[in-house]
């Protein structure tokens, strides 16, 4: 019949001391090699789920700045076609002014470049789509950036429209250049398309600015948001590092401590010999 063994306090003892350091330098290996003092909710819960908390809103914020930095590329491009549209107006402009002292030959090649012109504009901005959204050929088209998981949390552009139709250009003028009246309307068309283009320009370029604010707060937020969560639960590695050296020095003295206890015992055997 198997009988329990007892231990002298003293052993009992130093077993137990010998234990908890065990538990503890398991720990403190545990936390050097993570890095964590707070890895689950079992190490602290209310310290877990609120780190946790943390960093799931920063990853939430961080897909949602993928989508505002795509609504930057959309918007310039946008800038840009718009940009492109002003320089091939002004072209068009200087054609028009050479058109009021040119006769016979030139004149004829003049509305042949003027033309040209103007139909490169409506190409032009024809092709300037990004990732499926044109946002200077449909007047209907809008982009619309989300910043957080908040409804409300967006901005909504509406898209711009610079085909010549839309910017009172009409092409078949350039067909009676031979008049003088004809050329000075072209002319005023003209300078009040270069107007309307400048408009839409300003208002792409505030939306651009106005992302890469938001772009710039997201990131740092973010950042803010994940050094808090790291505060909460990264271990300090060179406390820890002297942790384990003291836990060491007395797991050691523990096994020595039982070695004693145990050579205590013997001697009282001695005793009865």
């Amino acid at each position: 019949m198997a009988t329990n063994i007892s231990l002298s306090a003293a052993a009992r003892n130093s077993l137990l001391s010998l234990q908890g350091t065990s538990s503890l330098t398991e720990r403190t290996n545990s936390r050097l090699s993570s890095g964590l003092k707070v890895a689950s909710p079992v190490d602290n819960a209310k310290v877990f789920f609120e780190a946790k908390a943390l960093t799931d809103r920063a990853s939430t914020l961080n897909e949602k700045k993928d989508a505002v930095d795509q609504g930057i590329s959309s918007l310039s491009a946008a800038l840009e076609t718009t940009e492109s549209v002003d320089a091939l107006v002004r072209q068009a402009k200087g054609i028009a002014l050479s058109a009021k002292t040119a006769t016979g030959t030139e004149l004829t090649s003049l509305v042949t470049q003027y033309n040209t012109v103007l139909s490169q504009i409506d190409l032009l901005v024809a092709d300037a789509t990004y990732q499926g959204l044109n946002l200077v050929n449909n007047s209907t088209s809008t982009l619309t950036v989300s910043f957080s998981e908040k409804t409300t949390s967006l901005l909504t552009i509406n898209a711009q429209r610079l085909d010549t139709n839309s910017l009172g250009l009409d092409i078949s003028s350039a067909i009676s250049f031979s008049l003088s009246s004809v050329i000075d309307a072209a002319i005023t068309q003209l300078d009040n398309a270069i107007t309307e283009i400048r408009g839409a320009g300003k208002t792409l370029g505030s939306n651009v600015a106005l992302l890469q604010t938001r772009l710039d707060f997201t990131s740092t937020y973010v950042n803010t948001l994940e050094s808090g969560a790291a505060k909460l639960t990264l271990a300090d590695l060179t406390q820890e590092g002297a942790n384990l050296v003291a836990l060491q020095t007395r797991q050691q003295l523990g096994i020595n401590a039982l070695a004693f206890a145990g050579q205590a015992d013997q001697q009282i055997l001695a005793l009865f010999r």
